[in-house]
């Protein structure tokens, strides 16, 4: 086992440890913080990078959220029997909602308030070719317009309703439609200006989402879902 493999499993935690280093946070221990910090950092990264533009804006936020779990820690109770799972469920509410509040503190983007007919005639009925990469995804997601990419993000891949977008932006129910249907096109165009095609589907009860893409079928490429 190589150093980079063996520096990752040493930073994962057991259901048991992971139960452990809470009841140590709860206690204000550092090195149970630090134990949760390192073996979550990954996970809590690849939520928040998709609501930034940048890594430093990703750690901000990651940082402030983790600052939010190891002081509510003591309120925390699995909701399943996999600690481990119930745990990264509680992490993600935690850090989306750290994102939407970074977004509302630093927002100096304007919201589109009415939908044109060119992003209102956008389809979606097209069926999806193949599969990009998560890593690809988020690149692409990363390039949208601030205000266009929350939204996109909160409704396709979080299954916000407009109504809860629109109660956590403090917007209209319509313009949380307009900016969706352009934040679409959008990330359309920038697939395609990559020589991809892109048909983002919202997956009821998952929090997934599927983009058509051409690729060479010479290039394996595997399907990635957002858990």
């Amino acid at each position: 086992m190589n150093a980079a493999i063996e520096k990752i499993f040493s930073n994962f935690l057991s259901g048991e440890e992971l139960e452990l280093a809470i009841q140590g946070c709860v206690l204000n221990d550092r090195l149970s913080q630090k134990k949760i910090y390192t073996s979550f950092y990954n996970y809590a990264m690849s939520i928040c990078s998709i609501y930034t533009t940048s890594y430093e804006d990703s750690v901000e936020i990651i940082n402030d959220g983790f600052l939010k779990i190891f002081k509510e820690l003591y309120r925390y109770k699995p909701a399943y029997a996999d600690h481990i799972l119930s745990f990264k469920g509680w992490l993600r509410k935690i850090m989306l909602y750290t994102a939407i509040d970074h977004f509302r503190k630093n927002q100096k983007y304007r919201f589109t308030k009415e939908l044109d007919n060119e992003a209102a005639g956008l389809s979606t009925g097209q069926d999806p070719l193949d599969r990009i990469s998560h890593n690809e995804l988020v690149r692409s997601l990363q390039k949208l317009t601030p205000g266009y990419r929350i939204i996109f993000n909160l409704f396709i891949i979080e299954n916000f309703s407009h109504e809860e977008i629109s109660k956590q932006l403090g917007i209209s129910i319509g313009t949380s439609k307009s900016n969706l249907a352009r934040g679409k096109k959008q990330l359309q165009k920038i697939l395609l200006d990559e020589n991809k095609i892109t048909i983002p589907i919202r997956m009821k009860g998952q929090n997934s989402m599927k983009v058509g893409v051409n690729i060479s079928p010479t290039i394996e490429v595997e399907e990635y879902s957002f858990i």
